[in-house]
């Protein structure tokens, strides 16, 4: 290992020294650290949208300490070290690249590398196709990868068109629900089919909802100094008015586009 990943691991170590270790290092266990485990990857993933390397490199950092951190705590209980994690992971890689490094020729396609996890799945005795879509993936994540799971033993519409129905129904029972209950759990149908749906056509769902959000967002700004420099208060504006705002920016936005793709 590298003079840096050893210093590391050395940190950790004197951090969690019962008798000189830090107190608040010291009172953490996996079920503590596994949040700040979670925020720490979605801020790599915000740096990575932001397209910010400086930023990128000190919340990888952040990420392997982590990492770190869980097995030092596994190795004081006797449970597996930084190294077995290290050799796990190594381990896993090869087997699933066996045109790299083992005997197959060609490029690894979508359908192999499916089924060398769910072979992976069944060795550890994996008795369902819903086995291993972890509970604390956020719920569109989740939702796309149990519905692929669904989809690869067969448990699929032929094409788009029965999700797209399906929706209509979901909508339907989520306008004649009367208990708060029943609200929840039909809007809840309805966000699981409206994945189905994107899965279909090949998009990412939590991509599109993350773009979608940036999207509104930014527009929602504009919005506000637009009306600020006109000196009108947007949140005292009717919402005709604000609407009128939201069709400015994106005619803006709009032209902004095409003047970039006239040459």
């Amino acid at each position: 290992m590298s003079d840096q990943l050893n210093r590391l691991l050395a940190i950790m170590a004197r951090l969690r020294d019962p008798q000189h270790g830090c107190e608040w290092d010291t009172a953490q266990n996996f079920r503590t650290i596994a949040p700040y485990t979670i925020e720490e990857a979605y801020e790599v993933a915000d740096a990575i949208a932001r397209d910010d390397m400086n930023d990128l490199r000190g919340e990888l950092g952040d990420l392997l300490f982590q990492v770190v951190f869980h097995a030092r705590m596994a190795e004081e209980a006797g449970h597996f070290a930084f190294e077995d994690v290290a050799r796990d992971i190594s381990d896993k890689m090869e087997a699933r690249h066996p045109h790299i490094f083992g005997e197959e020729d060609g490029v690894m396609e979508d359908a192999r590398w499916e089924d060398l996890k769910a072979a992976e799945r069944e060795a550890s005795g994996s008795t369902s196709a819903m086995d291993g879509v972890a509970l604390a993936l956020p719920a569109l994540l989740r939702s796309h990868k149990l519905q692929k799971r669904a989809a690869r033993v067969g448990f699929e519409w032929h094409d788009v068109k029965g999700p797209l129905e399906k929706l209509q129904e979901e909508i339907e029972e989520l306008e004649a629900a009367q208990s708060d209950e029943d609200r929840l759990m039909e809007a809840g149908d309805v966000l699981f089919v409206m994945v189905n749906i994107i899965r279909r056509y090949g998009v990412d769902p939590e991509q599109a909802l993350r773009a979608s959000n940036a999207k509104f967002e930014k527009r929602f700004r504009q919005m506000e100094r637009l009306s600020a420099v006109q000196g009108h208060e947007f949140a005292a504006l009717s919402l005709d008015e604000q609407e009128e705002y939201w069709q400015h920016v994106k005619a803006r936005e709009r032209k902004l586009t095409d003047d970039q793709i006239t040459p």
